[in-house]
């Protein structure tokens, strides 16, 4: 693959470009390669923000600014926040060099030209090369390329939230170190949406699949703030062992532009987001995925609202599981987690 390409179709992606585009936009082609359903899309690379931040002058600018800070480690929640407000605006201030913006608006208009984006609806997502889930910003029902331009600006400044310099500094990792890859995709009109581990993340029992769901788009379920369906699949039989309705009082949707919490009428809070198929579909994907990668996943999912059963299940991304109980912690973690955790939730 040519070095010097900037950006890509997801299908030219795998795992293996990871380092190119970062694993979110790696795996969603890898996933396309596998014959599952994924929001056509398109990946800009990492090396395109170093070129933004290059042409614009951003990337010495923010060079010199963090040079004059000195020893960061052990400093205040204020100061993270400061660094924050600045570097952030150093980003977002600067206009797309028209190279780029040409390149990102020709694959953003050929989305709509064939009908994968019809409303020219996208969602708008970061892809580091390593995992930090909540760490970084996604837009939801970006429309209008000048939308789509400024929104990619925030992503890549989003390598820069409080939340992400204070945890770089306090594991001694360079501030300047986390590049973003963005994920521009088709903005799917979620009946339903959660997130499906093929292992329990609480016990580790890797003989369950665990499945969350909630009306309207997944980011209720991601984020932690709404009261989700909860479903526990036999991983040999594919058989719901388990099943309990959350309250679901909220749903996150789509607006003209943007998404907004809206209430869910009281018939649908008390009744469960999923049937019984679907969450045995969902549960054999993520199976297939397991298998094919190799390891537990965590993977995001959308019913579309749009599609036709038993085509109307998306997938949005995959990573690696892991247990949502920590191991015990030093003094040095410990503070790490107040800073990053209780000043800074996603």
């Amino acid at each position: 693959m040519s070095p010097e390409k900037l950006i890509f179709r997801f299908e030219e992606l795998g795992r293996e470009h990871k380092q190119l585009v970062g694993k979110k936009c790696a795996n969603l082609g890898e996933m396309l390669h596998m014959g599952l359903a994924v929001p056509p899309g398109f990946a800009t690379s990492i090396a395109m923000y170093r070129r933004f931040a290059r042409e614009t002058g951003a990337a010495a600018e923010i060079s010199r600014y963090v040079s004059q800070l000195g020893q960061l480690k052990g400093k205040t929640i204020a100061v993270f926040d400061e660094m924050s407000r600045k570097i952030r605006g150093m980003i977002e201030s600067q206009e797309m060099p028209p190279a780029l913006a040409k390149m990102i608006a020709s694959h953003y208009k050929e989305l709509e030209k064939k009908g994968e984006a019809p409303d020219g609806a996208v969602s708008v997502r970061s892809s580091g090369t390593e995992s930090r889930p909540g760490m970084f910003e996604t837009y939801l029902n970006v429309v209008g390329i000048e939308d789509v331009l400024d929104k990619i600006k925030k992503v890549w400044s989003s390598a820069y939230t409080a939340r992400a310099i204070a945890l770089r500094v306090n594991k001694d990792i360079p501030v300047t170190s986390d590049e973003l890859g963005v994920a521009v995709s088709r903005m799917i009109n979620a009946r339903s949406a959660g997130i499906c581990f093929t292992l329990d993340p609480v016990t580790g029992d890797t003989s369950k699949i665990i499945i969350n769901s909630s009306w309207g788009l997944g980011e209720g379920v991601v984020s932690g703030d709404e009261d989700v369906d909860h479903f526990v699949v036999d991983k040999k039989t594919l058989k719901i062992i388990e099943s309990s309705t959350g309250k679901k009082a909220k749903k996150v949707v789509n607006k003209k532009r943007g998404v907004e919490w809206d209430d869910v009428p009281l018939k649908k809070q008390s009744a469960l987001s999923l049937s019984n198929d679907e969450v045995s579909a969902i549960a054999k994907l993520a199976l297939f995925l397991e298998e094919r990668l190799g390891r537990a996943q965590d993977t995001e999912w959308a019913i579309d609202a749009d599609a036709i059963p038993p085509d109307n299940i998306v997938l949005l991304q995959t990573r690696p599981a892991g247990l949502t109980v920590k191991k015990p912690e030093s003094v040095t973690d410990r503070m790490i987690d107040l800073i990053v955790q209780k000043f800074y939730r996603p």
